[in-house]
């Protein structure tokens, strides 16, 4: 059994479509054993995630670590399922997957656009009442009840 002992990023790449976390040498190490292990970029070098899901898209990646002469591979399904790795790597990737979802904004831009038709419509009824104009009066209020 391991847990995290260090996990920062090296640095981490935004791509439309993706997001990759890079790991560097003496950035992330394991607690194996009651021993320390180093990340060592050998095999695999980066954690890649899938914007639109948000999920790991490279799974199969090996991390391999290494204390002496000693070297242990992990695939990253296996990191995974390691409780304080999800939890490292949720912090690290927090400010990145904050996404504006344009379908609530553009309901948003389009409520504000109906209300600004609604009072606009108010006015024109008031304005019909003020100049006594009985044609624009029911014009106005006929189109208010439409909406």
């Amino acid at each position: 059994m391991f847990s995290v002992k260090m996990l920062k990023p090296y640095y981490i790449k935004e791509e439309q479509e993706y997001i990759r976390v890079v790991l560097a040498y003496q950035y992330f190490s394991l607690l194996m054993d009651e021993e320390v292990y180093h990340f060592v970029p050998l095999e695999a070098r980066e954690i890649r995630i899938k914007r639109d899901t948000q999920q790991i898209e490279n799974k199969e990646a090996v991390f391999v670590f290494q204390k002496g002469k000693q070297f242990h591979r992990i695939h990253l399904a296996d990191l995974m399922k390691v409780k304080d790795f999800q939890q490292h790597l949720s912090t690290i990737l927090s400010p990145y997957m904050m996404l504006p979802k344009p379908e609530e904004k553009k309901d948003n831009i389009d409520q504000v656009i109906m209300e600004l038709e609604r009072t606009n419509l108010l006015r024109l009824v008031d304005q019909a009442l003020d100049e006594q104009n009985e044609a624009h009066f029911y014009l106005y209020t006929n189109k208010l009840t439409e909406m």
